[in-house]
């Protein structure tokens, strides 16, 4: 296996799976060290990286336009018509009974044809035979009508245009279910397909109808499913099984196909569900009433302190007056129980016992909320970032990127690896967000695993700042440049290579959080590798190691690779042999 060493260099955008962390020390503390190959998300097998790649390069779903939609619902009905030699109508309504699935109605009606009918609605002769009189009664008004202005489905039950086209019109605006309208008549089954539809409702209607119609091919299809962004109207077809379920359309909205909340690697979508339920539900409100009020002593309702005296007066009518602190009457309160603000009373009480329960309540409540604010101010912190990093980057598109090829003069094909940055930054704002949500519901007793991913999400952050920064602020200089920069080729470099180094750091981040940090045990230690830390330095002054050498005190040549450029320990960027600081992100060698 090639020495680690040789996976360092920025400028691979497909490296893969570095290493990004390390073991536990003699003493039991963690050495976070690039360098070392002590644990690894991946097992770090040079061959992983070419199924980096081809996973970057397929896709497991198809997007749906709405003209690629009524073309396969077109295709399956003229399928359907011509292999059960039935109408173009009749195939309609049988792909709608199974959920326009072609193998099910082509088993169900080969199998159990007359069952088939009856659940449809598809009769084969009329059940009431036609009159040869002049004029005929209209089953609803009773009214009696010329033949031309009486309509009947496949049945034979007569009704009038009027009333017809009132029974139509009303089920169309109740909604869906106009797609399997029976005969007015509550004795019959038989179905109302799509040619009276066309002839008796209205235009609106008819859009109406047709509408649901669409919409049914994609809705009550299993493996398709519309995008759930604002205002788009697109489809996605997704293949069942073949991995991770999140989306792009071609809106640029990226969501979770399985619950169509947006995308949220690396947390499942049960984590999900509980976090977005917790952001809106009513138990941190009663939280934060229980963390910062308390209950009048007299009518119960909860009052928040917003002065330094501890003298309360309730809200009228109550209007009773009582201590904050031990929620006795104020008026048996004076200089001997303290003064306005201290209360011996409470403290006594509290020596004896008597608020322990009341106390122990709130603090929990206290805490609880504090630790939910912590972590919820971080995951909309990093949702407004990436809103920001969406809009900066529509900019540069639209242009910031043609203004930088006129001062530069280059090419705007040439300068992609901007915009490659930013949808870089986009996404990993999202991952950097859920990972938010991933930490309040990692269980806290479970401190050695707590404290690797918060080592592991505080790296992600420094490395998505770095990108940031220099996308955003460094970049400038160039844009404001009155001509051609000579160093803006060295900006290309770092540039590519932080966007390099920050997705495979990222894309190794998901993976070891979907796998629940398996790489750690609850007893903190590695579960591939022994965690002590001279077992390994001795198994490699042995030779047994992968890379050459990983302990601190070897410096920084423990990072060289067979052209003599040295990795930096931060970002892992290779720089050269000369070079006493990281070209990227300036850590001294």
């Amino acid at each position: 296996m090639e020495s680690e060493d040789d996976m360092h260099d920025a400028n691979d955008a497909e490296s893969g799976d570095d290493d990004f962390y390390s073991g536990m020390d003699s003493d039991g503390d963690y050495d976070y060290d690039y360098g070392t190959a002590d644990y690894e998300f991946m097992g770090n097998e040079i061959d992983d990286s070419d199924d980096i790649i081809d996973s970057r390069g397929q896709k497991s779903y198809t997007i749906l336009k709405e003209e690629d939609i009524r073309q396969r619902q077109e295709d399956d009905i003229m399928r359907i018509s011509t292999v059960l030699s039935v109408s173009r109508e009749v195939a309609c309504l049988l792909l709608r009974r199974y959920n326009w699935s072609v193998n099910n109605v082509h088993e169900e009606w080969f199998a159990h044809e007359e069952r088939v009918r009856l659940a449809v609605g598809l009769l084969e002769k009329p059940v009431v035979q036609s009159s040869n009189a002049k004029e005929v009664a209209c089953g609803i008004c009773f009214e009696n009508y010329p033949l031309d202005k009486i309509s009947a489905a496949a049945c034979g039950h007569s009704f009038c245009n009027t009333c017809w086209q009132a029974y139509v019109s009303t089920s169309i605006n109740d909604g869906p279910g106009c797609l399997t309208l029976r005969c007015p008549d509550p004795s019959c089954y038989a179905a109302v397909g799509q040619e009276m539809i066309a002839r008796l409702a209205s235009d609106e209607n008819k859009d109406k109808y047709y509408r649901y119609l669409l919409r049914s091919y994609i809705e009550d299809n299993r493996k398709t499913k519309w995008c759930p962004a604002p205002g788009c109207d697109h489809a996605v077809e997704y293949v069942v099984g073949s991995g991770s379920y999140d989306v792009t359309c071609s809106c640029s909205y990226s969501f979770c196909w399985n619950c169509t909340e947006e995308a949220h690697r690396p947390v499942d979508c049960e984590t999900v569900a509980k976090w977005i339920l917790k952001n809106s539900a009513e138990s941190e409100n009663m939280n934060w009433i229980l963390a910062n009020s308390k209950p009048c002593p007299k009518c119960k309702r909860p009052i928040e302190k917003n002065q330094g005296c501890m003298h309360m007066t309730c809200t009228p009518p109550c209007k009773f007056e009582f201590c904050w602190l031990c929620l006795g009457v104020w008026s048996e309160h004076g200089e001997r129980t303290g003064g306005f603000y201290a209360c011996n009373r409470y403290e006594a009480a509290k020596q004896e016992g008597v608020y322990d329960e009341a106390e122990r309540r709130r603090e929990m409540a206290k805490n609880s909320l504090e630790r939910y604010t912590h972590y919820y101010e971080r995951w909309a912190t990093n949702q407004s970032s990436r809103q920001k990093a969406l809009a900066d980057l529509h900019l540069m598109q639209t242009v910031h990127l043609e203004k930088l090829s006129e001062i530069q003069c280059q090419p705007e094909s040439q300068l992609k690896f901007i915009i490659e940055a930013w949808l870089q930054i986009v996404e990993c704002r999202r991952v950097l967000k859920w990972t938010y949500a991933y930490g309040y519901y990692l269980p806290e007793h479970e401190h050695t695993r707590r404290q690797f991913f918060e080592y592991l999400q505080g790296e992600a952050e420094a490395g998505l700042e770095r990108l940031h920064q220099c996308a955003e602020k460094e970049l400038q200089n160039y844009l404001q440049a009155e001509g051609p920069s000579k160093d803006f080729n060295d900006f290309r470099t770092k540039l590519a290579g932080l966007t390099s180094v920050t997705r495979n750091y990222f894309e190794n981040l998901v993976r070891a959080l979907e796998n629940g940090l398996s790489d750690v045990d609850s007893q903190g230690s590695c579960s591939k590798t022994s965690s002590s830390k001279n077992v390994t330095a001795s198994s490699k002054g042995k030779g047994g190691g992968k890379g050459k050498g990983s302990s601190k005190t070897g410096g920084s040549s423990r990072n060289l690779d067979d052209s003599g450029n040295w990795a930096c320990d931060q970002c892992t960027y290779s720089n050269v042999k000369s070079a006493t600081a990281c070209q990227m992100c300036q850590n001294r060698r």
